[in-house]
């Protein structure tokens, strides 16, 4: 009996590694914002803006990984069970962390609604599935892979902004920036409740479905 051959594991340690990004970046910007105490009580303003910038970096290299370990597996063959299961853990770990990190960061007020829209919707989804696993399928939609590009997209413009000094970049430029940053976190928050509706929608559809009678053998 000839032995099945193993998959590469590349597309999963890429995915292993954005999971763990997302933890040590959101610990990131909680030691810049004070959130470790009596150490985060020496850091001069230089120290937050370097830890910021870090902050940054690592968010954006995770986030680029989310479509580089699906189009290698794809491309590989390498999809894998583990790798379904990890893929979605690792971008709302990533997500959520750079929520809760933007969070942190004080004078935030005009996104803390659309930051709690995504975060409700996500836990919302994840109960969902877990819930009605084995009886409703819910395949993940297009629009949802896009949701969660924007939701990157959206995070990563309002890590930069609150490092725009950091950068060393002109301020009068930064009300701009922002403004565009919360346009984008708006724009993830709708996409991420509608698609959030769309399987609920698609759950109950089923759900109301009569079961299917199924013939004795004779």
């Amino acid at each position: 009996m000839t032995a099945m051959p193993k998959a590469n594991p590349i597309p999963n340690i890429l995915t292993g590694v954005r999971l763990l990004a997302g933890v040590v970046m959101f610990l990131i910007l909680a030691g810049a914002t004070g959130g470790f105490g009596p150490l985060s009580a020496y850091l001069d303003p230089d120290d937050q803006f370097a830890l910021y910038r870090a902050a940054f970096w690592i968010f954006v290299i995770a986030a680029s990984t989310d479509w580089v370990d699906g189009y290698l597996a794809r491309r590989w063959n390498a999809t894998t069970r583990w790798g379904a299961i990890l893929d979605p853990i690792a971008d709302k770990v990533l997500v959520t962390g750079a929520i809760l990190g933007v969070l942190t960061s004080g004078a935030v007020q005009q996104i803390v609604i659309p930051c709690g829209l995504i975060l409700f919707r996500e836990f919302a989804v994840s109960a969902l599935r877990e819930t009605t696993a084995g009886t409703v399928k819910l395949d993940v939609t297009l629009l949802a892979k896009w949701k969660t590009t924007l939701q990157m997209v959206a995070l990563a413009a309002q890590l930069l902004a609150r490092n725009w000094d950091g950068f060393g970049w002109d301020f009068e430029y930064l009300t701009w920036f922002q403004w565009f940053a919360d346009i984008l976190i708006w724009a993830a928050a709708i996409a991420t409740v509608w698609t959030g509706w769309q399987y609920f929608s698609k759950a109950r559809r089923q759900m109301e479905q009569p079961p299917v009678e199924r013939l004795d053998p004779l």
